[in-house]
């Protein structure tokens, strides 16, 4: 269907995912329009690229504040410590930016466990459900008395 007003002829069945597929289009079309206006047309680097703009867009930032009461010394010392800083970091993010991808990668699967581990809690506390009480270790589970050793098992509901 090529026109928003023709119909499937007969025989032919609609198609269930046109209108899925249609605002989807219209969606990417509208963030495409909104990146180009605002000039970042280019998809995001590497995580060590973004960090490198991330430390120039901060140091951006902070030149530019001017401390009124301060005076021109403590600008000075300000674009001191920000070429300091910078210099410390280009360094790194050169050397290692594999490590950012990584570090990226790994705070991605932190988020996804703890979305894991508090999904069930929080279907419970949005549905006002009282919490089960703590159950009573088995025989097999409870700690001698005096025994440092060997494993607890901790029950985590």
């Amino acid at each position: 269907m090529t026109d928003a007003t023709e119909r499937p002829g007969p025989g032919q069945a609609p198609d269930p995912d046109a209108w899925e597929r249609a605002c989807a289009e219209d969606l990417a079309a509208e963030k495409a329009r909104r990146r180009a206006e605002s000039g970042q047309g280019h998809e995001p680097g590497s995580a060590a690229e973004e960090l490198r703009k991330l430390v120039d867009a901060v140091a951006d930032k902070v030149s530019a504040f001017q401390l009124p009461l301060a005076g021109a010394a403590a600008q000075g010392a300000v674009q001191h410590l920000i070429a300091q800083a910078k210099a410390a970091v280009e360094p790194v993010i050169d050397r290692n930016p594999e490590v950012f991808d990584h570090l990226a990668s790994a705070g991605s699967e932190l988020m996804a466990a703890y979305r894991a581990a508090v999904h069930g809690h929080e279907g419970r506390w949005t549905r006002d459900e009282p919490a089960r009480a703590p159950r009573e270790p088995r025989a097999d589970e409870r700690k001698e008395e005096g025994d440092n050793g060997g494993s607890e098992r901790i029950d985590l509901d």
